[in-house]
């Protein structure tokens, strides 16, 4: 299991990113922590002191601080693992789950047709289903989509940027996710 990473906010909630412990303790160390958040607590240990006693220091899992991140944006990457994640690995077109290898990015109105790759014009497709479709629309090919495609909130992009979510940040996160992602993770 990969070490949990912390979920940094804003001073006024919004989520920026995730960060490692040793960047959190950075700034918790620099007193630049406005508040925190959550119900887990990681305990970093360091080394021991002339008094022989060993320093510790708890971070909180969410925590909030000064400044924006400047590489936020407001429209997440468009990248096959996040969009087979959005899509949880299945099949927009016959519903089956797959495994990374033998998905595809379909383009809903085919990039021939002047189809654009972005979040609402693309789906996680099977490569049997996305072969079959070929450069026809989904009502061309008789092929139905499962799901509306959608762009991905921050909330919802930082969930789909780490697989290794603690309960607490999940509940924070799910706040800020659509009724489209909380129906495929439900």
């Amino acid at each position: 299991m990969s070490t949990p990473r912390i979920l940094r906010l804003d001073k006024t909630g919004q989520p920026m990113q995730w960060m490692s412990q040793e960047e959190a303790a950075t700034l918790i160390c620099n007193d630049r922590v406005l508040w925190s958040a959550g119900d887990n607590v990681i305990v970093l240990r360091g080394g021991t002191g002339r008094d022989g006693q060993r320093s510790t220091l708890e971070i909180p899992t969410i925590i909030a601080s000064e400044g924006r991140d400047k590489h936020v944006m407001e429209t997440p990457p468009l990248t096959n693992k996040y969009l087979f994640r959005r899509d949880d690995s299945t099949c927009m077109y016959c519903g089956l789950t797959f495994p990374y290898e033998l998905l595809s990015r379909d383009h809903i109105m085919p990039v021939s047709r002047g189809g654009r790759d972005i979040w609402k014009n693309v789906v996680c497709a099977c490569i049997r289903c996305n072969n079959f479709k070929r450069d026809r629309t989904p009502e061309e090919a008789g092929m139905p989509l499962l799901a509306v495609p959608f762009v991905p909130s921050r909330y919802e992009y930082l969930y789909l940027a780490n697989r290794n979510i603690l309960g607490d940040q999940m509940e924070f996160l799910r706040k800020g996710f659509s009724r489209h992602l909380l129906a495929r993770i439900a």
